[in-house]
């Protein structure tokens, strides 16, 4: 079955906004993962505007389920996931001062900087994922790196979902299918929510993880985080 792991981000986006250290990010991990979570996902950039480097290492003495970084490979970003050694590391191409991740790696151009990097991740044993868009040929070329996975990147998807979802998923399913057969392994995420995550997993074949974040951490607003998280859990069951 695919495998939610939960994006703290915004958790620490709220802390980070009042100092101190409510909401504790440390505490909603361990609850995450007490309410069903099979991951904790952290996202941390230059600039510390939400999850800070000093999170990244104390959340590794507490989760016990898989735990993801994100981010840039910067020497930074690097150095601190070789020291962490998490159970996965995702690479995401965007600049410090983005938003949101917005893109995928092009991997023909950076094939170089994506093996060297993935290799040194490799020697601690460490899993690799890339973020890629639905272009097949880049998927392909993608296994070259020497990647474990790549995550697709489904804002796409969840903006046309409402429109039209068989149109919004057709690419994707195509781009998992060729993710199969060269023998990656597939995640995704990027705004998925609880109108698109039953639809998105019922028809993409392999997919082995999905990684939400703003939208769950939203709903808990309404809904409370204990609840919430097993309505994402119900929505992957159902699909």
């Amino acid at each position: 079955m695919t495998r939610l792991s939960v994006n703290i981000n915004k958790i620490a986006t709220l802390r980070n906004a009042r100092g101190g250290n409510v909401p504790d990010v440390q505490k909603v991990a361990l609850d995450c993962e007490r309410f069903g979570a099979e991951g904790i996902t952290v996202h941390p950039r230059p600039d510390e505007r939400h999850i800070r480097y000093s999170d990244v290492y104390s959340l590794k003495k507490l989760v016990t389920t898989e735990f993801n970084i994100e981010g840039y490979p910067s020497e930074d970003f690097i150095k601190m996931v070789l020291e962490v050694q998490p159970e996965q590391v995702t690479l995401v191409p965007d600049p410090p001062e983005a938003i949101t991740s917005n893109a995928g790696w092009k991997v023909k151009e950076n094939m170089s900087f994506l093996k060297e990097t993935i290799a040194r991740f490799h020697e601690k044993n460490i899993r690799t994922s890339i973020f890629v868009e639905t272009d097949t040929d880049n998927i392909i070329l993608a296994k070259e790196s020497g990647t474990d996975r790549v995550e697709l990147y489904t804002e796409p998807y969840a903006e046309n979902f409402p429109k039209n979802p068989e149109a919004a998923i057709a690419d994707f399913i195509k781009a998992a299918e060729i993710a199969n057969k060269v023998g990656l392994g597939l995640n995704a995420g990027h705004d998925l929510s609880l109108e698109n995550l039953e639809y998105f997993v019922k028809h993409i074949p392999g997919l082995l993880e999905v990684s939400i974040g703003h939208a769950l951490i939203s709903d808990a607003l309404y809904f409370g985080l204990e609840n919430t998280i097993q309505m994402y859990m119900r929505k992957i069951k159902n699909a």
